[in-house]
Order: structure tokens, then C-alpha cells, then sequence
């Protein structure tokens, strides 16, 4: 039987964040807040923008067409063959990808700030046609989740050290 008591060290854990100032992002005095359903995503151009679109609304939330800020996008990708079999035939592919980005104030059109992301999934081409395919398609979206994750976490990084 074990002595750890599971209530006991939450409380303790919830004082001590507490303590050390600590204040969610999207917490009612988090820095970036005002980023959270205020910022309208260009309109995607292609499947790769509307993956990355649509995962960045689903973590900055949907604006309602009076949005502060404006996110422009971007997105360069490029697939590269990285496993050969002994017979020369490609069974493994990279796709990297980089997005670089501004958020606008909407009233000014003035860029707040600017950065850019990259990264890279791969997927494996040994398989049937219909399962290359899926798998391409699979590698592309996870590419956009992480490109999104990295933008929001960079935005909320600037918003929380910069007043918005």
C-alpha cells in the first residue's frame, strides 16, 4: 500500500504554481488573451494553408469578423526521398516545411511581429497506391499541427512579453 496521496500533492502543486506568479496564457490576466478568438487567418490558398488554417483557428479560435489582429502566412514545402531499397526504389519520404508569418493590427495594418517556423514528418511509399497516398496525405496535415503549434506558442510568447 502505497503513502503518496494524490489530493494531497495537487494542492500542494496548485499553491506553489500559484506562488511563483505563474498565470495561464488565456487565464483572465494571461498576456495573451487578446489574441484569443481576435485573430482572422488569411484565406488558405491550397491544402497545406488550409491545414495549417484550420489548426490555427482551432487554437487561437474563430473570429467572429470584428478581429484585432490579422495573420498572414506564407507556407513553403518541399518532399524529399530519404530511403532507397537495394533496387533503387524510394521507400521513404521527408516532407519539411517552413511558414513564415506577420500579425497585423486590422485597424493600422501595421505587422506587430513576425516570425517563422519549420519542421518536418516523414511517411513510408511501401505500400499500395492507396495507402502511399493516404500516408502523403497523413504526413502533410501532422507537418501543419506542428507548424501551427510552433506560430501560436512564438505569438503567445511575444504576447505575454509585449502588451497586445
Amino acid at each position: 500500500m502505497s503513502s503518496f496521496n494524490r489530493r494531497l500533492f495537487l494542492l500542494s502543486a496548485t499553491a506553489f504554481v500559484g506562488a511563483c506568479g505563474f498565470t495561464p496564457v488565456y487565464g483572465p490576466n494571461g498576456g495573451a488573451r487578446p489574441l484569443l478568438n481576435n485573430v482572422r487567418v488569411d484565406e488558405p490558398t491550397d491544402n497545406g494553408t488550409y491545414f495549417l488554417t484550420r489548426e490555427l483557428e482551432d487554437r487561437l479560435g474563430r473570429g467572429t469578423g470584428a478581429e484585432k489582429f490579422a495573420l498572414s502566412l506564407a507556407l513553403t514545402t518541399e518532399q524529399r526521398s530519404v530511403g532507397k531499397t537495394v533496387a533503387q526504389i524510394t521507400s521513404r519520404y521527408d516532407i519539411v516545411g517552413r511558414v513564415t508569418y506577420d500579425l497585423r493590427d486590422t485597424t493600422s495594418n501595421k505587422v506587430i511581429t513576425s516570425g517563422e517556423a519549420d519542421s518536418f514528418t516523414g511517411y513510408s511509399a511501401t505500400g499500395t497506391t492507396v495507402s502511399e497516398l493516404a500516408a502523403e496525405t497523413d504526413a502533410y496535415e501532422r507537418l501543419m499541427v506542428i507548424l501551427a503549434d510552433r506560430i501560436v506558442s512564438q505569438l503567445q510568447a511575444y504576447a505575454t512579453s509585449n502588451q497586445l
